[in-house]
């Protein structure tokens, strides 16, 4: 990846090249792979590479992803890779004129819905995991009463301790202690309702 940095979307064009349902599920898909090229990520989303390049190269003329060195020995492979540690999207951003307000809410709706069949794939496959996974996998609600402030600071304090865990996993990872190391998907939601 070019950058380690997590960058911020704030402007309308790249916050709608990537709140494209395919173009979300492949930019989520090479994050996860590292590095791919087309026909790779065309078999795990079950679309042509021809589709599946049209929309990498839209996610990279936006800067989302970037080509990354080859893989193979097949110089016709085009190779693909995020071009940072990851993208958010905050609301202040995109508050500012109703266009962009009802934009960004488009585009956190498909993110929880992706996630969310994510989380249904997984409740599928359950059984397949085996005990020590499913005794680790867990989900959770918790319904406190936080000002705007200490909702802030839990949400710093879990990004934190996120960041700690990721960090320490991929340090492991490269050390060469791949045995048992599997893809996590951790969503968190942290916000205001009145019942």
């Amino acid at each position: 990846m070019a950058s380690k940095e997590n960058r911020r979307i704030t402007d309308m064009g790249t916050l709608k090249a990537l709140a494209h349902p395919l173009r979300m599920k492949l930019y989520r898909s090479l994050f996860v792979a590292g590095a791919a090229t087309a026909s790779q990520l065309g078999e795990l989303v079950d679309e042509a590479p021809s589709l599946v390049s049209y929309h990498l190269r839209k996610l990279a003329e936006h800067g989302l992803i970037e080509e990354a060195e080859p893989r193979s020995g097949d110089g016709r492979e085009r190779w693909w890779q995020p071009a940072s540690e990851g993208v958010s999207v905050r609301d202040e951003d995109f508050h500012d004129a109703p266009e962009k307000a009802a934009a960004h809410l488009a585009a956190s709706r498909l993110f929880q819905e992706q996630r969310s069949e994510l989380y249904r794939a997984h409740l599928d496959e359950r059984a397949t995991w085996g005990p020590e996974w499913n005794a680790a996998a867990h989900d959770s609600e918790s319904l406190l009463r936080l000002t705007a402030g200490e909702l802030a600071e839990l949400k710093k304090d879990l990004h934190d301790l996120i960041s700690k865990y990721d960090e320490r996993g991929r340090a492991r990872e490269a050390a060469g202690e791949t045995q048992g190391r599997e893809h996590v998907a951790l969503h968190l939601y942290g916000f205001p309702f009145r019942p």
